[in-house]
């Protein structure tokens, strides 16, 4: 897949928007935490008169502004942006709820003849809404996620990630030990019905005809360079004063919000466990590895761009209509002469 430069990216939507397809359009923009540049989807979102979905799981969240990257009123420069601070922070959301909430946006937005633009980068998210595959839909087990997180308070999140090695190895290379959350559903999914979340996305088919773009540059060490420098933007930006303030809303830190990157670790540090110095760094360091997660996952993404450029070409080249003709002549030539001799 072409990595996308601003400069080319308007003609890259305008041969889209001319594109024929049987589907219906969408557009995924996508990047890596710290490489994004808001500008771009707004620029997108304005030359085709559309809006923005946000397909990021940490902004569906009240109050984690700074600690998320949250795009600024200001930023959004009047474009409609949507799955922005839609639930508190201690309450579950579900992929499948994402999911459901999503697609009546899509749909709607298709209605009015628009082409959607999906934004941000938690992968899964993403693929829930562009293809065509199952999620889990095993209700929670409120007895088992008590138990689980029982045993992370007693021992600590890597005695839990490792339970799921033990059981999902294959999905627990695509999680952190520390996203509790995540690792507490892929357990929950796992021992209720014996199979493993990646069982649920092995076939993935595009439901819509899809443009994927992204301002990243494929520079991984540019990228860790930027996301050293924002997470030091984003304590100077004062995110220490906001996990204070959710915390100060009567949140707890064992609500959901907390297995965010960025606000466990500095909740460490308001309570002496660890010096200002050694939060910021932690912040860093899982965002690099968080970054790393997504560039694998954004790989799957050129796959599916060559399978729709594909889908593209025509059905009839010349060489395909020669050959079909060389392959009808040979098949009737038996009854061709089986006729003539009838005749004669």
């Amino acid at each position: 897949m072409s990595k996308i430069p601003m400069i080319n990216t308007q003609m890259e939507v305008e041969n889209f928007l001319k594109k024929q397809s049987e589907l219906p359009k969408i557009i995924v923009i996508y990047w890596p935490t710290g490489s994004g540049k808001t500008s771009l989807s707004i620029d997108v979102a304005k030359q085709i008169d559309s809006e923005i979905i946000s397909t990021d799981s940490r902004q569906i969240f009240q109050y984690l502004d700074i600690g998320t990257g949250k795009i600024t009123e200001e930023e959004k420069d009047g474009v409609v942006h949507h799955m922005l601070d839609i639930i508190p922070p201690d309450r579950e959301y579900s992929v499948w709820e994402f999911k459901q909430e999503a697609e009546n946006i899509i749909n709607r937005l298709h209605w009015e003849s628009k082409i959607p633009i999906l934004c941000w980068g938690t992968g899964l998210y993403i693929d829930s809404l562009i293809y065509d595959f199952n999620i889990p839909r095993v209700p929670a087990d409120t007895q088992l996620r008590a138990k689980l997180e029982q045993q992370a308070l007693e021992f600590g999140n890597e005695y839990v990630y490792k339970r799921l090695v033990m059981l999902d190895p294959e999905y627990a290379k695509e999680i952190h030990p520390n996203n509790l959350r995540y690792v507490i559903r892929a357990l929950e999914i796992k021992i209720l019905t014996w199979k493993s979340k990646t069982e649920f996305r092995e076939e993935k088919v595009l439901k819509y005809d899809v443009l994927f773009l992204t301002p990243y540059k494929w520079d991984r060490e540019a990228l860790y360079d930027r996301i050293n420098i924002r997470v030091a933007q984003m304590f100077s930006a004062w995110l220490v004063l906001e996990v204070k303030s959710i915390l100060e809303k009567w949140y707890k830190k064992t609500d959901f919000w907390m297995q965010t990157i960025g606000y466990k670790e500095v909740i460490d540090y308001l309570e002496w466990n660890i010096t200002l110095e050694e939060s910021i760094e932690q912040v860093q360091q899982y965002n690099r590895n968080y970054a790393k997660r997504q560039l694998t996952w954004f790989r799957n993404y050129e796959k599916s761009e060559e399978v729709l450029e594909a889908n593209a070409k025509p059905l009839f080249t010349k060489w395909r209509i020669l050959f079909l003709i060389v392959v009808f002549v040979v098949f009737s030539l038996p009854l061709i002469y089986r006729y003539l001799s009838f005749l004669l």
